[in-house]
């Protein structure tokens, strides 16, 4: 697979600098009168993740500049040139796997993936699908090791799998569920150089921690390097945090956590729906390791910004980008 190249520029190099310049101390200075959560990255801070240069934020911002939209492309570059993760939620991944974390080493970089395949998948919600049975899962995430190779990458491993069990989920088998789970982690951590963690919710859908302990010890996380949290949700980092730690403790104190910070710039919505495209969100903490908190392994984008949650409040499908809210989460983030 050819690898992909870097969308188009302006072709004024230095007048997009100044107009950057000028125009981001605006936006800003807009956005720190609002309500949005302070992204904590600090100066110099190199993230070790890599940011594909073919998402569909770059190709946007791309678009953009090119018709002199500037304001928008300066909003959306704002997402495109951060490190997200790739998700891969169809058959036969292997092949995109290898050109992702391939693509990844060439830049000195670390691939951020999301093993997204499970059978039953999101409980025939707004990102239905996954693998038919048990059989086809464990080709398929065999095939998506196999193009880790030696590489190696950080692997989300099936966002909401194990919290849906907990809070009820009739279509799926619990047993089988959990053994396929663990399968995973374990056929994962035969790829030298990779990290794999365990989805296990947020810090709103199973308040007590404690109900996740079993379920996630059946689903393998003695072997994984940690569990995700917030996946595609917008809790602050605050809840997160103080929920990842009472998490880790009731599995034995050991554990390490990630935490999905895309779109928590303003916290969790309370109206109906919450988790799908609520109004007023904002981009959070940009992606790092630098997060001053020894359990705390990274603050990621794992949700990839811009990117609908599903059909409601006028979204398109799950999964595809969406202008009008990546503009959005762009304008409402204080940096």
């Amino acid at each position: 697979m050819s690898q992909p190249t870097s969308p188009r520029r302006p072709r004024f190099p230095l007048l997009r600098g100044a107009l950057a310049a000028v125009l981001l101390l605006g936006l800003l200075g807009a956005a720190a009168s609002g309500g949005a959560q302070t992204a904590r990255a600090e100066p110099g801070d190199a993230p070790v993740f890599w940011t594909d240069p073919d998402s569909a934020a770059a190709r946007q911002a791309a678009a953009w500049w090119e018709q002199g939209r500037i304001k928008d492309a300066l909003l959306i570059d704002r997402i495109a040139e951060r490190p997200q993760a790739v998700w891969f939620n169809d058959d036969e991944p292997g092949a995109v796997v290898r050109a992702k974390v391939e693509a990844a080493a060439r830049a000195d970089r670390t691939a951020l993936l999301v093993a997204y395949f499970i059978p039953y998948r999101d409980c025939d919600g707004y990102s239905s699908g996954g693998a038919r049975d048990a059989a086809h899962y464990r080709e398929w995430i065999d095939d998506f090791a196999t193009g880790l190779g030696a590489t190696g990458a950080y692997v989300i491993l099936e966002p909401d799998a194990v919290a849906h069990m907990v809070a009820g989920c009739g279509g799926a088998d619990a047993d089988e569920r959990y053994a396929l789970l663990a399968h995973a982690v374990e056929r994962l951590k035969l790829q030298p150089n990779t990290t794999v963690y365990l989805d296990a919710g947020n810090a709103g859908w199973i308040p007590d921690e404690g109900r996740l302990v079993a379920p996630l010890r059946s689903s393998g996380i003695d072997e994984a390097d940690g569990f995700a949290l917030n996946v595609s949700n917008f809790h602050t980092d605050a809840e997160s945090s103080d929920y990842g730690h009472r998490l880790a403790d009731a599995l034995g104190g050991d554990k390490h956590f990630v935490v999905d910070s895309s779109r928590n710039g303003n916290g969790p919505y309370t109206g109906d729906e919450s988790w799908c495209n609520p109004p007023g969100r904002a981009l959070g903490t940009p992606p790092t390791t630098e997060t001053g908190d020894a359990a705390l392994d990274a603050y990621l984008w794992i949700k990839r910004p811009g990117e609908s949650d599903g059909t409601c409040r006028g979204g398109p499908r799950a999964g595809q980008w969406w202008p009008a809210y990546a503009l959005g989460l762009a304008e409402r983030a204080r940096g």
